[in-house]
């Protein structure tokens, strides 16, 4: 059974075509081609068979438009072109912000630590040469594989040629 129908009125854009809002979802897009669809289509309407089909033709045209995202960001910057730059110079930029210093005064609470951590490296050290000297260890061995020790004053034959340092 057709629809009565009045022919749709020739709208200003796809949007009033379709009788949607501009920030229609693909949803409410179909719903609203699905809608017009069915009042406009030649088969369904009591309208002339021509101006049936140059209506249904006007339809089809919106949805495809509207329903493919790249085709409706056209249209929409076609609808609503972005105004004209009132100056060709672009307005300057601001030096971008130097970083703060990262160096700082030690805190007092930094210095003790410093403080603490030296005296604890001085009584180890010291505890440590004192246990040794206790025990009877000597602080300064000679390496096995030296046959004897290095004079200070001098080199004696014997740990020059070992060393290869004889004339």
């Amino acid at each position: 059974m057709p629809l009565a129908s009045s022919p749709p009125p020739s709208p200003t854009s796809y949007y009033a075509l379709l009788q949607v809002p501009e920030t229609a979802s693909p949803q409410d897009l179909r719903q609203a081609f699905r809608g017009l669809s069915k009042r406009y289509h030649p088969d369904t309407t009591v309208l002339p068979p021509a101006e049936a089909a140059a209506a249904f033709q006007q339809l089809q045209q919106a949805y495809a438009v509207l329903s493919d995202p790249a085709q409706r960001q056209r249209y929409d910057a076609q609808l609503h072109p972005a105004p004209p730059l009132r100056s060709p110079i672009p307005p300057p930029v601001a030096p971008a912000p130097r970083p703060a210093s990262v160096r700082r005064d030690l805190s007092g609470g930094e210095w003790l630590a410093l403080l603490l951590l030296g005296f604890a490296l001085l009584v180890s050290l010291v505890l440590g040469v004192g246990v040794a000297w206790m025990r009877g260890v000597e602080l300064v061995q000679w390496p096995s594989w030296w046959s004897e020790p290095v004079v200070a004053a001098g080199l004696d034959s014997g740990a020059a040629k070992m060393t290869g340092l004889a004339p």
